[in-house]
């Protein structure tokens, strides 16, 4: 079965078993609602931890929730660090021209003239747009705007992208 990371247990919150979630999902108020499964993947084990989210509220740039029957600090303490993640089967259709990150990322990136620019390693969302993290055959990260006036073509099957170098682009 496939995983998706959805976020990550960076703390807990309290003393009532509330844990402190980054998340990394482009979906968080789908992902993380009153009922939904997680499973937690905690370093070095090899079978996850499932939940089933009891409550969720957002505090600053985190979601704090607890689990059901994990209402207590003693007992949710041993799952920081943990990667909280998805099945394949959870995932939901997108829109045309909307992706997951998991389809995006490994993604190989050319120019209009067919020049490999390089591959997608990373999606970061600083505000109004995601911005993609290409390493170059020389190793060097360029950072792509994913807006319209750029990214020309995107073919998830062949796991490639077509854009359009703008000036500046990569100086």
């Amino acid at each position: 079965m496939d995983w998706y990371n959805v976020g990550k247990i960076v703390n807990t919150h309290g003393i009532r078993g509330e844990v402190r979630v980054l998340s990394i999902t482009d979906f968080p108020e789908e992902r993380f609602v009153k009922g939904e499964k997680v499973a937690a993947f905690m370093p070095g084990k090899k079978e996850p931890v499932t939940f089933t989210i009891k409550s969720v509220r957002p505090h600053k740039q985190f979601y704090l929730l607890t689990f059901e029957g994990y209402e207590d600090i003693n007992l949710v303490e041993k799952f920081k660090g943990a990667e909280l993640k998805i099945s394949e089967d959870q995932l939901f259709e997108l829109d045309e021209d909307e992706f997951y990150y998991h389809e995006i990322i490994g993604c190989e990136v050319f120019n209009e003239k067919e020049t490999l620019i390089g591959t997608i390693t990373e999606i970061l969302t600083p505000g109004a747009n995601d911005v993609w993290v290409v390493r170059t055959p020389n190793k060097k990260e360029v950072l792509i705007p994913y807006i319209e006036s750029v990214v020309k073509i995107i073919n998830i099957d062949e796991k490639k992208i077509v854009i359009e170098e703008m000036e500046g682009l990569f100086d």
